[in-house]
């Protein structure tokens, strides 16, 4: 009797998507009633997708911008509003972190609930083991920038402090050009470039003299500032440019794993140092970083304490903490749709209208020069969604013509 070939098996290729083509449902396959000799199954062909990446990529901005920008004036609210009649200031980053991680796990992990189709296992969020390193870098990384982005707050105005950070898109393309051994296209550095150099010119006209934070920004904005921010900023590329990396390497793994797993580790990371803090903050270290400034008892005690003398800060901690989780879904949706240099480039315009919204809330003013920095930041951004859409097109072009 003549053996029968068997037939291949449709393989299915992974993707980057937030809910990649591993998790969806094979394609329907059926054989042909008459055969053929070889007893081959034949696919039906499925009818064309619709490109939803316009639809994603509106719904990604959108729910960043809305997260982000509430997010954005209550952090500023806390760190500069002053309580009762000696004026003190909230100054306990790692609680806010340790309250944001804790909400976020539990958003992520609602929100992997909802992504996972019904019937189907749970997804691990540790699906391995040789994945756990590069997401304890994350949580490490994204745990230890938060302490030196609010200590440089010590030195630099908050606006300052905004606008710095608006450079994430350098160390980020930095860090996967140098550690990743990724290349980028000409136009892209000249979009860094212009973003830097608006975020740049923007800095150094700032009004010292405007706003609130006028006094303080003319002794302020300090070398050690900068160099905190620095840090601060590195740590953020890093943490990004390992995400990236993540979702890369391990293909099955998607957003929710990723919220969920690093808000775990981040969580027991901030939390262990709330319980270490009140022997840290007597080490040298400690007051060398300012830590000190959360009081000799401790951040955990001192920041409860804070919260019993104004209970209604509670509001904004709270608040402060479900923007951030919420902001989160979107941030992991984008990264996991995109790729970090997308979300870096939305995250920057975002950045641009939180100043904006701090200018209207805080009482800020901006010069000739400033809009400049706005103009040319916004400028650099849109030539790079213009020529990104254009080899999308591109693309879609060529496979439709090899299809044909």
């Amino acid at each position: 009797m003549a053996r029968t070939k068997q037939a291949t098996p449709l393989r299915r290729e992974t993707s980057s998507e937030y809910v990649s083509k591993h998790d969806r449902p094979p394609l329907k396959q059926r054989r042909s009633s008459k055969g053929d000799a070889n007893g081959q199954a034949v696919l039906s062909k499925a009818p064309p997708k619709p490109d939803n990446t316009i639809v994603q990529l509106v719904v990604a901005v959108a729910g960043i911008y809305g997260s982000f920008l509430t997010w954005a004036y209550l952090q500023e609210k806390l760190t500069t509003t002053p309580h009762g009649v000696s004026g003190e200031r909230f100054q306990y980053p790692v609680f806010l972190l340790t309250i944001q991680s804790t909400f976020a796990l539990l958003t992520g992990y609602l929100y992997l609930l909802f992504r996972t189709p019904r019937g189907s296992p749970l997804p691990p969020i540790f699906p391995s083991s040789t994945i756990v390193p590069p997401l304890l870098l994350v949580a490490f990384t994204s745990a230890l920038a938060a302490p030196f982005g609010y200590a440089s707050l010590a030195h630099i105005d908050y606006i300052t402090f905004i606008l710095a950070k608006s450079c994430k898109l350098l160390p980020v393309m930095a860090l996967h050009i140098t550690v990743f051994r990724k290349r980028y296209p000409l136009y892209k550095y000249l979009v860094v470039a212009a973003v830097t150099a608006g975020v740049a010119v923007f800095t150094l006209h700032s009004g010292k003299k405007h706003g609130k934070t006028g006094g303080r920004a003319t002794t302020g904005q300090t070398s050690w500032g900068l160099l905190l921010l620095g840090i601060n900023l590195l740590f953020d590329g890093l943490t990004n440019s390992t995400q990236d990396y993540i979702f890369q390497t391990f293909r099955g793994y998607t957003g929710p794993q990723m919220m969920c797993a690093n808000n775990l580790l981040s969580t027991l990371i901030t939390a262990g140092y709330l319980v270490l803090s009140p022997w840290l903050v007597r080490t040298g270290v400690g007051e060398w970083l300012g830590m000190d400034v959360a009081g000799a008892a401790g951040e955990l005690t001192s920041a409860l304490a804070f919260l019993r003398r104004y209970p209604g800060v509670w509001g904004d901690v709270l608040g402060f903490a479900a923007c951030g989780a919420v902001g989160q879904v979107f941030i992991f949706y984008t990264l996991a749709t995109f790729s970090s240099v997308l979300l870096v480039t939305v995250t920057v315009t975002r950045k641009m209208f939180t100043m904006i919204l701090s200018v209207v809330a805080f009482g800020h003013r901006l010069t000739q020069m400033q809009w400049l920095g706005v103009g040319l930041v916004f400028g650099g951004i849109g030539v790079e969604a213009a020529i990104a859409r254009q080899e999308k097109m591109a693309k879609e072009a060529a496979k439709r013509a090899k299809a044909q």
